[in-house]
């Protein structure tokens, strides 16, 4: 039978960047095996991300370009939560401040961003949206706002070219829409 893996036992860790609420980290570690290891990780603010619906079931994107990938990514509302805010209200300031929609919100899960970073990502899911204002826009963001079928959402996601597929999927299994 094979050993029960164990945490890692943290020996250090330095700050090596940080800008934006972005970072990284050198972080010493202790393996079962009693070596020392160092890894680096990045060091980002959590944040929320929004699988938002109108009435008409059709699914709102942001469509942006997007400075990792060099590319145009259509993608779902969603940014850092401010301060002391609860996950609702982060996800409907989002998503009307992206959008201008609003509508009801609700806690799908948390996920874990990638292994070598410490964000969660958020999801929620955002029901019976109707466009109230005007998008309210950071100064790097320039948004496009989408409409897209649920058929249409389903083969974007299949494409893998948007950065949060699994809000997509989860989104969509919590409303019973997969």
């Amino acid at each position: 039978m094979a050993e029960e893996i164990k945490a890692w036992e943290e020996i250090s860790r330095e700050e090596i960047f940080s800008k934006y609420g972005r970072g990284m980290e050198k972080v010493v570690f202790k393996l079962p095996d009693n070596k020392e290891y160092d890894f680096y990780l990045k060091t980002e603010t959590s944040f929320v991300c929004v699988l938002a619906l109108t009435k008409n079931k059709e699914i709102i994107l942001a469509k942006q370009f997007r400075p990792g990938p060099k590319k145009i990514l259509f993608e779902m509302p969603g940014g850092a939560i401010d301060g002391n805010e609860d996950l609702i209200g982060a996800a409907e300031r989002e998503l009307l401040e992206e959008t201008g929609y609003a509508g009801k919100a609700q806690f799908v899960t948390e996920c874990i961003l990638d292994a070598y970073s410490t964000a969660k990502r958020y999801c929620l899911v955002v029901t019976d949206c109707e466009k109230i204002a005007e998008q309210k826009l950071d100064a790097t963001e320039f948004i496009q706002v989408d409409l897209v079928s649920l058929s249409e959402f389903r083969q974007l996601l299949r494409k893998g070219q948007m950065s949060d597929v699994e809000v997509g999927y989860l989104g969509l299994d919590f409303l019973g829409l997969l």
